[in-house]
């Protein structure tokens, strides 16, 4: 009877594990595959689960690199990553932030998925299904684990619906900080002008590299 059981459990752990494969490889042929992505998001910030910023706007993304968010409410901001550069202007500062796209940390999380930057094997330790309740009953959340305690973050909850979009990237860190992003009205392979991830910075407007501001703080 004991060997039954375990032959139960182990087969049931064998067919978790193929459902996580099977997701994995479903959200990165998805992100991998289309040219062009476009979505309205949310993206709440908070601290000891005590919401201190909550935006929204529309992002559009092409694969190697480049993303453009357009930040709406409650105030407008403009980050894009033009596949070298991150850059991110608050036109009520008339200033902006320029950072190398690989030294800026939103490329070491699974966000870097939405631009064929990177695999869960790349960002994740270990991937499993979640118990998180999702915003539709047939919607699935898996959970990324880091690989190492420099990672950034302690935990990932990803959710995706049917057709393997993400619906909701909630990054949890050290200290009970959390970043969560919700997508909605995913559209594909949209026509965008060469010029559309070029960044100009206004007349008067300061450039100020976030390299020189983290030499400055030690």
């Amino acid at each position: 009877m004991r060997r039954v059981l375990l032959l139960l459990l182990l087969a049931a752990s064998s067919a978790i594990a193929a459902d996580v494969d099977a997701i994995v490889r479903g959200v990165e042929k998805r992100y991998q595959g289309a040219r062009t992505l476009k979505s309205v998001f949310l993206h709440r910030y908070s601290e000891s689960r005590n919401a201190l910023r909550v935006e929204s706007g529309t992002v559009v993304i092409v694969l190697m690199g480049k993303m453009r968010w357009e930040y709406e409410s409650p105030e407008e901001k403009l980050f894009i990553a033009d596949g070298k550069t991150v850059w991110f202007y608050v036109p009520a500062d008339r200033t902006v932030t320029r950072t190398k796209m690989k030294e800026s940390a939103d490329w070491q999380t699974p966000l870097a998925l939405l631009v064929g930057k990177a695999k869960f094997s790349r960002v994740c330790g270990r991937v499993e299904l979640s118990e998180a309740r999702t915003s539709a009953a047939e919607n699935v959340a898996l959970r990324c684990l880091p690989k190492s305690e420099k990672a950034g973050f302690s935990e990932v909850l990803i959710e995706v619906d049917g057709e393997y979009r993400l619906v909701r990237v909630l990054i949890r860190e050290p200290g009970g900080i959390e970043t969560e992003f919700r997508f909605g009205s995913w559209q594909e392979n949209l026509p965008l002008a060469a010029t559309f991830f070029r960044f100009v910075a206004p007349p008067g407007v300061a450039i100020v590299d976030e390299a020189s501001l983290a030499g400055q703080q030690h």
